[in-house]
């Protein structure tokens, strides 16, 4: 392994074969995770009330392990990360480490309504539009989840939102017609998530201006895997009217990019009996709560 280092905070890195200095501190997944806990653990020196106050921890050093590539040569791009990062403090002790690094990723809640319903009728005629496709890692050739996708280097939250439902239900909506379910809750503005990075850090990991002094500042998103990954996923909904007779023509329907592996067929099921239908998919359960939240509080 080749070994490099970094500085602001001054850690060593050690690179497996095949994985260049350059390309690794490219990979904006790496960065922005490095900066939020480069933040999170400048919080335990500087608010008192902090936990880990009398005996701060600290990043001693990253290993990765592996690596995946996007891609073909020469495009390639890094993709996935797979490292250890070794945090210890002054009594030896140790906090968990083993980190897969992937990025963001986006859900879309995207709902049906009856053209001849009222826009304050019961939700039970409300349909949301779900995917069936593969999901190989959970071994599992038809599985049901909100439809998603990965926001690529330098790509938008709402964007690749937009973009992936076009990809997946064929429907066209301007970005700028989505609402950010996840922003609204956290922040309380309508949509807030614009960009791939964490735009409140600088370079050193810090918050500008007036802040909470105990804010790590972490995306308005869900984290599906937080003890082991760091994929965040802020959930945006998209509500429009449609004929009654058309709503049948969406369950069955095949979509997504073959170039991309992709083999999706659509499901529609009632609003209703989304957190039934979605049971092990945390995206469907996490925007069954948000909403549900969001309308007990007349947010939505």
């Amino acid at each position: 392994m080749a070994t490099i280092t970094l500085n602001n905070p001054e850690v060593t890195v050690k690179l497996p074969e095949g994985l260049s200095e350059e390309r690794l501190l490219g990979f904006s997944p790496f960065n922005n995770w490095l900066a939020t806990l480069t933040r999170s653990l400048s919080l335990q020196h500087t608010n008192p009330s902090h936990p880990f106050h009398p005996d701060p921890y600290s990043l001693r050093s990253i290993t990765i392990q592996s690596f995946d590539l996007f891609g073909r040569p020469p495009q390639q791009r890094l993709a996935f990360l797979k490292l250890i990062a070794e945090i210890s403090n002054g009594a030896g002790e140790t906090l968990p480490g083993s980190i897969f690094l992937r990025g963001p990723s986006v859900a879309m809640l995207v709902v049906l309504i009856p053209d001849d319903l009222p826009p304050d009728g019961d939700h039970d005629e409300r349909f949301v539009v779900l995917t069936v496709q593969p999901r190989i890692p959970a071994g599992s050739l038809a599985f049901v989840e909100l439809p998603a996708g990965m926001v690529d280097e330098g790509g938008s939250f709402a964007g690749t939102a937009a973009q992936e439902i076009k990809e997946e239900l064929g429907l066209e909506i301007p970005a700028s017609e989505l609402l950010c379910l996840s922003d609204l809750v956290t922040t309380g503005y309508r949509n807030s998530s614009s960009s791939y990075l964490n735009e409140e850090l600088n370079e050193d990991g810090n918050g500008d201006g007036d802040e909470d002094p105990s804010d790590e500042k972490l995306p308005s998103a869900m984290y599906p895997s937080a003890g082991g990954c760091d994929e965040h996923i802020p959930i945006f909904m998209h509500e429009r009217g449609v004929p009654r007779d058309t709503l049948k023509e969406w369950t069955g329907k095949l979509t997504g990019l073959r170039e991309h592996g992709e083999r999706i067929t659509l499901k529609l099921v009632r609003m209703s009996d989304l957190w039934k239908e979605g049971a092990r998919d945390a995206k469907c359960l996490a925007a069954v709560a948000l909403w549900e939240g969001l309308k007990r509080e007349r947010k939505l």
